[in-house]
């Protein structure tokens, strides 16, 4: 019986460790867009490729665990239009 809540307890364990890590990109994501969006609103010259780093890195993670999920790669009309409907 103890090898059994010893399986599930490494199990969900491991789980939790992904599930950590995929919060943590998004964190830095969502820093990320920040970023984009500010400089963008300030019309200077911005970058996706940090964000859509990131966001490969998760949706790797989401492709090999199926427990978390996929997120959408960033395109620079996307920020352009994020920052027009915002103003």
């Amino acid at each position: 019986m103890s090898n059994v809540h010893e399986a599930i307890s490494k199990h969900s364990q491991a789980q939790h460790q992904i599930v950590k890590r995929f919060v943590e990109l998004e964190y830095r994501r969502e820093d990320a867009i920040e970023a984009a969006v500010a400089k963008c609103k300030n019309g200077e010259e911005f970058s996706i490729g940090n964000i859509n780093v990131i966001t490969e890195e998760m949706n790797e993670l989401a492709r090999t665990t199926g427990i978390v999920p996929v997120r959408k790669y960033v395109t620079p009309e996307m920020v352009q239009e994020y920052v027009t409907r915002l103003q």
